[in-house]
């Protein structure tokens, strides 16, 4: 929060731009000039009538100039410099602005985004989007930041304006026209984060062919993990950055949870993934990628476990010498965890539970009870988001909670921040 307010104080004061340092400039000089002695021509009685008097005339020339003023005459030869500094400086300022205006209206995006360089695009305004912003803004407070969305409620763009700082604008990013209207000869890195996956890659694909040596700076995001592998051979994955959040949260549960767990357990481990969707079958490719050596059993269990497991073994290969079961239940029921107790030594100090399933609620619930039965098991129980009240009962009760929101953000590569 801390980090937010001084972002949006930074980018509050940004907004004194040139303008506004000019309409000061010009007020300055006509009220010194006035100090000074000069009076005018027309109404020479202003350089007695107050400082009031003297505000109201030197305002007054932003809008008629000095056309009912008159001309400067007496006083010093700085006043009469800097009154005439006022006198042309402050209608020229004052007609750029409303030209500025006027262009604006005519032609938005294109006026606004026609100088921007080194600058970040991001497509998609949901979760995920506010997540790299927030990452983004810890690091890098100064990069321009273009969200594009096909539509949006008020309340997201104002909270993507003013807390990120970023420029929204509304437009198909498939399109050519528009594409090009986002200056991506000039970008830094260009996220495509929308909830179409479909869309996404099509998007990628009409980018590359605009402009064709921009892949690498191009990262997609897939929802779908059976079509982002079945589309991994495709010239688009191929020259682009693929990726899924599960992914991102996988390697981030692993790495900061399960590595320093089996190092220190000395034999081989049990690892029980109560949940195997996408969040379980990231989990266990990044186990066979980087402890297979380290596990002696993967027990999955699953309401529908034999299905999803034929369907990741079409797409994902299951390697290493650990033994894989099958358990076909809810993770609710006790019995699943009982015939687990016998089955795959759940209750010593080297099985791990991860509670992986879309409900939260089970998922904490469930992991309180395996812990008061098994308590020198390992378990982590996972949510959407981050909780103050779920990481508050983990601690209490020797749990681990994680977030797949949190774990994200802890994970996003360097090279994505531009």
């Amino acid at each position: 929060m801390w980090l937010a307010a001084v972002f949006t104080k930074k980018n509050n004061a940004k907004k004194l731009n040139w303008r506004s340092l000019g309409a000061l400039l010009f007020f300055s000089c006509a009220i010194a000039g006035f100090q000074l002695g000069v009076y005018v021509s027309e109404r020479p009685d202003v350089v007695d009538s107050g400082i009031l008097t003297q505000i109201y005339y030197s305002l007054s020339l932003f809008v008629l100039g000095g056309v009912d003023l008159g001309m400067p005459v007496g006083g010093t030869q700085l006043g009469r410099f800097l009154m005439w500094l006022a006198y042309f400086g402050a209608p020229i300022l004052a007609a750029s602005t409303i030209i500025d205006a006027l262009l604006r209206a005519l032609a938005p995006q294109g006026w606004k985004f026609r100088r921007i360089k080194n600058h970040i695009v991001v497509v998609g305004a949901n979760e995920l989007t506010l997540s790299y912003l927030r990452v983004l803004r810890k690091h890098d407070i100064h990069t321009p930041v273009i969200v594009v969305s096909k539509r949006l409620e008020k309340s997201t763009a104002e909270e993507l304006e003013q807390s990120f700082a970023a420029s929204v604008i509304i437009g198909d990013i498939t399109h050519d026209f528009f594409i090009k209207q986002l200056q991506l000869e000039h970008v830094k890195k260009i996220l495509l984060l929308g909830n179409d996956s479909l869309r996404s890659y099509e998007a990628a694909s009409n980018i590359l062919n605009l402009f064709p040596n921009i892949g690498k700076k191009v990262v997609i995001h897939c929802g779908n993990l059976r079509f982002m592998r079945a589309m991994s051979t495709s010239r688009v994955a191929k020259e682009c950055q693929t990726f899924n959040t599960y992914h991102l949260a996988a390697l981030g549960l692993v790495h900061n949870h399960l590595l320093q767990h089996f190092q220190e357990t000395k034999p081989k481990d049990v690892v029980i993934l109560a949940g195997f969707g996408r969040f379980g079958q990231t989990i266990l490719e990044e186990l066979q990628d980087k402890a297979s050596e380290e596990l002696d059993t993967v027990v999955i269990v699953d309401k529908d476990a034999h299905r999803r497991v034929m369907v990741a073994d079409e797409q994902m290969e299951f390697t290493g010498n650990y033994h894989r079961a099958l358990f076909e239940g809810d993770i609710s029921h006790p019995d699943v965890w009982r015939k687990l107790q016998i089955e795959a030594n759940l209750g010593v100090k080297d099985t791990v539970v991860v509670l992986g399933t879309g409900r939260e609620e089970d998922n904490l619930r469930t992991a309180l009870w395996i812990k008061y039965k098994f308590p020198r098991t390992k378990v982590i129980a996972r949510s959407s988001k981050e909780s103050r009240f779920a990481t508050e009962v983990a601690k209490e009760h020797d749990i681990v909670s994680i977030s797949i929101t949190q774990l994200v953000e802890e994970n996003i590569p360097k090279d994505w921040l531009g």
